[in-house]
């Protein structure tokens, strides 16, 4: 196995040990978390979390809140319990081993103020696999769909509690089809790669138990056309601001 590298994310503010072969912490992890409305002393559950790079980028702009992560991989919960030292978090965030998909947090009263989720782009026999069994699983983990994921974070959420996902585009239809009348007060926030450009990513935020009509933002334009990030997006992917 090869040896982790590390990567900085936040204008170099958040440090992450990640494996060497497989997904790597991208702009979408730190989208999700700027887009997580945490305040202090409340908890949030992270499926999906990988080594923990949306966690890690929420603690940081939300230090007193509490953050708990999952993930099937074994490799990225031992990465994620090693960037707990490096980001000098080690008692506001915990890491499990486990299936998203199985979790259940029965006790209500035990249950988190936000789930937040980068669930896989590729549901299961839609991708070719990849030679990396890190990669593999996390494209598609096997017998998973999105459905589960949404059911996932319903089942975890108080009521009154947001859930917060980023996914494709193009998928906007499905998450919202199969949130249902479980959730309200939905909101989509479109991230445009340029001025003019068709949304490749978007984020979907809504409140468990509410009812209140949906919400469709103006959204963010991520790149200028040199390139660079815009002013907006700079603020969030450097500055850490909440999106």
């Amino acid at each position: 196995m090869s040896e982790p590298i590390e990567i900085f994310v936040l204008d170099k503010k958040v440090r992450l040990l990640q494996p060497a072969d497989g997904f790597r912490t991208s702009l979408d992890s730190v989208m999700l978390a700027a887009a997580c409305p945490a305040r202090a002393g409340e908890r949030t559950l992270d499926m999906g979390c990988g080594v923990g790079g949306a966690s890690f980028c929420l603690l940081r702009r939300v230090p007193e809140c509490h953050v708990t992560g999952i993930d099937i991989q074994s490799l990225c919960i031992e990465l994620a319990n090693q960037n707990k030292s490096l980001n000098n978090n080690t008692e506001r965030c915990g890491f499990i081993c486990g299936d998203v998909c199985g979790y259940n947090v029965e006790n209500q009263a035990a249950r988190f103020d936000h789930v937040i989720c980068n669930p896989p782009y590729l549901e299961a026999g839609a991708h070719t696999q990849s030679p990396h069994e890190g990669k593999a699983v996390a494209l598609g983990h096997e017998d998973a769909s999105l459905q589960d994921w949404l059911d996932a974070g319903f089942r975890n959420l108080k009521s009154g509690g947001t859930f917060t996902i980023i996914h494709r585009a193009d998928m906007t239809d499905k998450i919202i089809m199969g949130l249902g009348k479980r959730f309200g007060a939905i909101e989509i926030i479109p991230l445009w790669p340029r001025a003019g450009e068709a949304a490749k990513r978007v984020i979907i935020r809504a409140i468990k138990d509410r009812k209140t009509p949906a919400t469709l933002h103006p959204g963010i334009v991520l790149h200028k056309e040199d390139g660079g990030y815009t002013p907006t997006a700079e603020t969030i992917l450097r500055g850490g601001k909440a999106l």
